[in-house]
């Protein structure tokens, strides 16, 4: 009896964080410095806009992403908003290579135990996460689909950027 009741209790603690592991937007995103990531992260977040890209090497639709996260990191850094790339490659090696061809303009990370990405359940590459200045998720994008996303970006950035310095 006391085993059959460990079982369901068991059961039910993983129902519970498998449903915790999803994030949404209005979820609080995880502390990136807390995430175990491999590499630099930038000092000061708290405050700051921040996107968050998920990506790996072999993904075609990452590639020309980077361009446009490029972008975005130049046209607003200045104005409150911090871009981090967090590669999902299972080797370091592959994360190099990919980034000696194509430069990032932005600080890149690599969660080399996927522990940040089960968190979050990412299921594509790549997949987005746009947070307001309290850490929110605001606005999510699974996928990169070339003008139609840049524009989301860049309307949801401005979005949240301060009044303040809004041009």
């Amino acid at each position: 009896m006391l085993y059959r009741k460990f079982i369901i209790v068991a059961a039910l603690a993983a129902a519970l964080a498998v449903q915790a592991a999803e994030i949404k937007v209005g979820d609080t995103f995880p502390a990136l410095a807390q995430a175990g990531l491999e590499g630099e992260l930038p000092k000061e977040l708290k405050g700051k806009v921040v996107l968050v890209d998920f990506w790996a090497s072999w993904c075609g639709p990452c590639k020309q992403s980077l361009p446009v996260l490029n972008e975005l990191a130049g046209r607003y850094s200045s104005r409150g908003l911090v871009v981090v790339g967090v590669s999902v490659d299972d080797t370091k090696a592959a994360m190099d290579q990919f980034l000696k061809k194509n430069v990032a303009r932005f600080p890149m990370v690599r969660d080399a135990k996927q522990t940040l990405v089960a968190q979050v359940n990412v299921s594509s590459m790549p997949t987005s996460f746009i947070l307001d200045a309290e850490g929110k998720v605001r606005f999510l994008h699974n996928g990169f689909h070339g003008d139609k996303t840049r524009a989301q970006y860049v309307r949801e950035i401005e979005s949240l950027l301060p009044a303040s310095a809004a041009k």
